[in-house]
């Protein structure tokens, strides 16, 4: 969980340009690893992506790095 955690933190902080604005939680609902974002509003652009590309990118390394294939949700906020 951890790590998911750290590596998305990690990811997100390299893309955007105030990092210090960077703040990431996680929790477990029903078996789910859930991930929650939050960028300051000017960064919101860069962390989606074109047509949402390097969110589902994110997502798809979250899910790589989830113990023993743990479903994961990684979603960005405001």
């Amino acid at each position: 969980m951890r790590v998911c955690k750290d590596l998305v933190e990690h990811v997100v902080k390299t893309l955007v340009d105030k990092p210090e604005d960077v703040h990431v939680d996680s929790t477990e609902h029903e078996g789910k690893l859930v991930i929650t974002v939050k960028v300051h509003d000017s960064d919101l652009g860069r962390v989606i992506g074109k047509d949402g590309q390097t969110i589902r990118a994110i997502r798809t390394l979250a899910l790589v790095v989830s113990p023993r294939g743990q479903e994961v949700s990684v979603d960005v906020l405001k």
